[in-house]
């Protein structure tokens, strides 16, 4: 080798090193795969972002999300959840108990974190809430299990209502056991309450059901748990009260999009929890170690303007039980 070649080769081997040292302390940004079984929602997007931002992550400076939504397609849960697999994300985030299941499915490396509505440990997803074992953790909302809370509230505000809708998605995993909750409750309250179950996957169809439960004089309506519902909670509302049907929804926004009553969890805890748990597994916790957070904190709202139009009388009783009015 030539003399200068080789001063140039020791030159360039020098000048490469401070490169390749400063790509070494650059590490790629981990990305979260972010599965729902619902369509886009700001509000609660916002709230995921500030448990991430709390635990020390910011969308967009040291952590990247990747969005998977199925619209309330359900079927489409497995291919999205292979998606961000084969992404090799750092985590998936799961919503609802269909979306862990197909994140399970899909991986049994990559920590998930989940949403369900019911017992997790039921579902199979994890070994138990306080020692969850594997590679998932998250929250149980509990919204399946409130259908006797709710069927209570109804009949609270109308009394006399013998005859009550139960409204199910039954592409969703967790349409039995709100059925299961909901039939019980009626049970425990005697023969005088029956119960009609319509069931719904996509808008025709609910307009049918609330077609069937106005056929049926229907006296009242609990509207199941499910992220679908959710994104149509307007065209549940507005058909609601065209049909003057009194309605108790699983959540607060369907009240504040019209709904006459919701009781339920609150959504913005448990999506920050979610944030949070994500942020902790990025920094090496592992969903093993991390309980199952169980929801404690639930709300009753009453939108009163709703009431009015079908003039519906709401007690003073259960306006005092009410965490929020709506006029």
């Amino acid at each position: 080798m030539r003399r200068r070649d080789f001063i140039k080769g020791i030159g360039g081997g020098i000048a490469a090193r401070p490169l390749a040292a400063h790509a070494q302390q650059q590490p790629a940004m981990p990305v979260i795969g972010y599965l729902n079984a619902g369509g886009p929602r700001s509000p609660e997007m916002a709230v995921f972002r500030q448990g991430l931002a709390e635990a020390g992550f910011v969308d967009g400076r040291n952590v990247a999300i990747e969005y998977r939504w199925a619209e309330g397609q359900y079927d489409r849960l497995p291919e999205l959840a292979a998606e961000l697999v084969r992404k090799q994300v750092a985590v998936i985030v799961a919503i609802p108990s269909t979306a862990a299941a197909a994140a399970k499915a899909a991986t049994a490396t990559i920590p998930i974190v989940f949403n369900v509505a019911e017992d997790p440990v039921k579902l199979g997803l994890v070994a138990s809430l306080a020692r969850p074992g594997g590679n998932m953790t998250g929250v149980n909302s509990h919204i399946a299990e409130l259908g006797a809370k709710q069927l209570g509230l109804l009949r609270e505000l109308v009394s006399t209502a013998a005859r009550i809708g139960l409204l199910v998605n039954p592409n969703n995993a967790n349409a039995e056991a709100v059925l299961r909750d909901v039939t019980a409750a009626a049970s425990a309250i005697g023969g005088q309450v029956h119960v009609d179950v319509v069931r719904a996957s996509d808008g025709r169809q609910i307009e049918s059901a609330f077609a069937t439960l106005a056929g049926n004089k229907a006296d009242a309506l609990v509207v199941g748990a499910d992220l679908f519902f959710y994104n149509r909670r307007i065209q549940l509302a507005t058909l609601a009260t065209r049909h003057a049907i009194p309605t108790v929804y699983p959540v607060r926004e369907f009240a504040e999009a019209g709904g006459l009553m919701s009781y339920g969890t609150s959504l913005a805890e448990v999506y920050r929890q979610l944030g949070v748990y994500s942020g902790r597994i990025l920094k090496g916790a592992k969903p093993a170690d991390l309980p199952v957070v169980q929801s404690t904190k639930f709300e009753l709202v009453i939108n009163m303007q709703t009431a009015r139009a079908p003039g519906i009388e709401v007690s003073n009783s259960l306006q005092l039980l009410a965490d929020e009015i709506i006029e």
